[in-house]
């Protein structure tokens, strides 16, 4: 797999990055990438939700009613869930979401995404991410002369540095991670990937080890 390479003032290098032994160098596979986002959104679920019952409600131990004689419905506790302050009929439990996904599909759900991008030309390698200065504007000049200013960015690194994260911290379209944490939705969720050499190589390894 070839890459064309560019500086890290956007200008294209004459470079070229090849991968000996690319991992992702596979038929894409739809199913495994379902599955591993699945598993991501559904276990970010919390699961916390609750309401109380009418045996959780505290008070309402005094018959309000007598059985007989007011022509309505009897009654035996006013925290019933037709009445005001009472509980929830059905109402909402605490759940475990947990949903688990085996780590061969983990890995073959990130290299199918991977092997996506590199067919629609979405990955885009940058000699470093060494800025000089931690300001938003270098970043900025960065994307437009990428040509990638409007897009949604995932910028996978080899090592997160402070003027990086600074200089585009005020990017609502960009997400900045270390390339071998990336999981399969933040490699999906986005337009155009942007790593530098040592992080695909990293990335990469990552993917090929066992």
């Amino acid at each position: 797999m070839e890459f064309t390479v560019y500086k890290n003032d956007g200008s294209e290098s004459t470079e070229k990055m090849v991968l000996e032994n690319p991992a992702f160098n596979i038929e894409p596979h739809q199913h495994s990438v379902y599955m591993s986002v699945k598993a991501e959104m559904t276990n970010a679920r919390q699961g916390t939700h609750c309401s109380k019952t009418r045996a959780e409600k505290r008070g309402g131990g005094k018959k309000p009613f007598p059985q007989k004689g007011r022509g309505a419905a009897r009654a035996g506790s006013t925290r019933n869930p037709n009445c005001i302050g009472g509980g929830t009929a059905f109402g909402p439990k605490p759940i475990d979401y947990k949903m688990k996904v085996n780590k061969k599909v983990k890995k073959l759900a990130r290299k199918s995404v991977l092997a996506a991008k590199y067919k629609e030309n979405a990955i885009k390698v940058v000699e470093n991410f060494n800025f000089e200065e931690a300001k938003a504007k270098i970043f900025r000049n960065f994307l437009l002369s990428l040509g990638i200013e409007n897009k949604k960015i995932t910028i996978l690194t080899s090592e997160l540095t402070e003027n990086l994260y600074l200089a585009s911290r005020n990017f609502s379209k960009v997400f900045l991670l270390e390339s071998d944490k990336a999981s399969t939705y933040n490699l999906l969720d986005c337009e155009i990937l942007l790593v530098d050499k040592e992080g695909l190589e990293k990335l990469n390894n990552s993917l090929l080890a066992k």
